[in-house]
């Protein structure tokens, strides 16, 4: 009877509360790809990408017909690319179409590893992949970047900060036909991990194996679900309810991945079970939030909330599996969640109110609309309060925020598919200028000396 329970409840949670494996990720070392001559080292790049990968899509594809889960995206992560050591924008476009028209080649939804690791300085190579980023961003269409600028251990590369505001702002006039779209396939992080499986930010450490499977699992509609009918229930009870359900979601995710990773001859890395909202009715972390009795996601109490919610999905996941990696919690992403559209677009959900969220969450600033005027330094300046959060609370932070080209606070930018669509957002008029300029490195926490 117990099992005649969990498949019917694992029935369930496919057909009616959005259940699903969000992404079947493949990490690619192309440490072996790098040399000298860049338009040599990039086709190496396209052949082993597309040597590896060739058929992740129809494995992972078959397989969730097999079992009946759906594979929403199939992913590649390769090794940051600023590794290649380029020194011109014409060199970093050579990887960037390399890896944008692998992704095509092999049927993936997107690639990331377009990225550089700069927390503690720049060499003068990665200062020349900054400047190509709004470049590459604007001519591919599947490929994604990141930039890692602090971390706990080594502190906040202020110089690199600064660069970051202006860096965005190129990227979204140069891609103003879209929206700005190009901005949102950029973060910038603080303590970046080597195992993430979710884009815009994934990356394959240099710490990785040759070729992994790393699998992102989702369910906000699931966890919601398993809270409704909760309305007498105390706190503790709510998150014995979550972890419960979260365990019952990584098994579900674990069976596929390892199949995945089987049937490709490849290991499976890490699990990493993050509630990742989508636009659809019903699949929203804010309506988890709601449910537990805020009247609207962004309400007094969201941040209290929104912790109890990431540390019980965390709990759940590391009972039901060993692997468990990546981010791991809740991501708050505004456009791709149909109730935080609804609480931005009442003003109970501002950007200072996010901002406090970041600091539970799994991330951090996710898929932020903000006007298309926002100054440089205030965008760098919200990527160094961001950064700030992450080095001192020892967790990964991220700010993902699209100054829409044309558009002001109160206007709606629409992006499509998974990225959904947003009210541009209110930011503060004060100005920041003066402390980003100034540069240098924020030091560590002295907590960071750790041994």
């Amino acid at each position: 009877m117990a099992i005649y329970k969990d498949i019917m409840e694992t029935i369930h949670m496919l057909e009616k509360e959005h259940l699903d494996i969000r992404t079947t990720t493949m990490g690619i070392s192309l440490l072996d790809c790098f040399g000298r001559d860049h338009k040599e080292s990039a086709r190496r790049v396209y052949d082993k990408i597309t040597r590896l990968a060739q058929n992740l899509v129809t494995t992972a594809d078959s397989v969730g017909d097999e079992y009946g889960i759906q594979i929403v995206n199939k992913r590649i992560s390769v090794t940051p690319i600023a590794l290649a050591n380029a020194s011109t924008t014409e060199e970093w476009l050579l990887y960037a179409h390399a890896l944008d028209d692998a992704a095509k080649a092999v049927g993936v939804d997107i690639i990331g590893g377009f990225s550089a690791l700069v927390h503690k300085g720049c060499t003068v190579s990665d200062e020349s992949f900054i400047e190509a980023i709004p470049y590459a961003l604007a001519e591919t269409t599947n490929m994604c970047s990141s930039i890692n600028l602090g971390s706990t251990r080594s502190g906040i590369n202020l110089d690199a900060v600064k660069k970051m505001g202006p860096m965005i702002k190129k990227t979204a006039y140069l891609t103003r036909d879209t929206n700005s779209f190009g901005c949102a396939k950029f973060v910038a992080f603080a303590n970046a991990v080597e195992d993430n499986p979710f884009m815009a930010g994934a990356f394959h450490g240099v710490g990785e194996a040759e070729n992994v499977i790393n699998v992102g699992v989702s369910g906000p509609g699931v966890v919601k679900t398993a809270l409704q009918g909760l309305d007498h229930a105390t706190a503790d009870e709510i998150a014995e309810t979550i972890k419960q359900t979260a365990f019952k979601i990584t098994r579900a995710g674990q069976l596929i991945g390892r199949e995945v990773s089987a049937r490709l001859g490849i290991p499976f890395g890490i699990l990493d079970l993050s509630l990742a909202p989508t636009p659809a009715i019903g699949d929203s972390v804010a309506e988890i939030l709601e449910v537990m009795g805020l009247e609207r996601c962004g309400a007094h109490g969201s941040t209290a909330a929104l912790a109890m919610l990431t540390d019980a999905v965390k709990k759940g996941g590391i009972m039901a599996s060993g692997h468990v990696g990546g981010l791991s919690g809740a991501f708050i992403p505004v456009s791709e969640d149909n109730r935080m559209i609804a609480a931005a677009e009442d003003g109970c959900l501002t950007f200072d109110k996010l901002e406090a969220m970041t600091s539970v969450c799994s991330v951090g600033l996710d898929m932020i609309a903000i006007p298309g005027d926002t100054p440089d330094d205030t965008i760098s300046a919200m990527i160094a309060d961001e950064a700030a959060i992450g080095v001192i609370n020892n967790k990964t932070t991220a700010v993902r925020v699209i100054p829409v080209y044309g558009m002001k606070a109160g206007d709606t930018a629409d992006w499509g598919g998974l990225f959904g669509s947003s009210p541009v957002m209110e930011v503060n008029q004060f100005d920041s200028s003066r402390f980003i300029q100034r540069g240098g490195r924020i030091p560590a926490p002295v907590h960071s000396f750790k041994n």
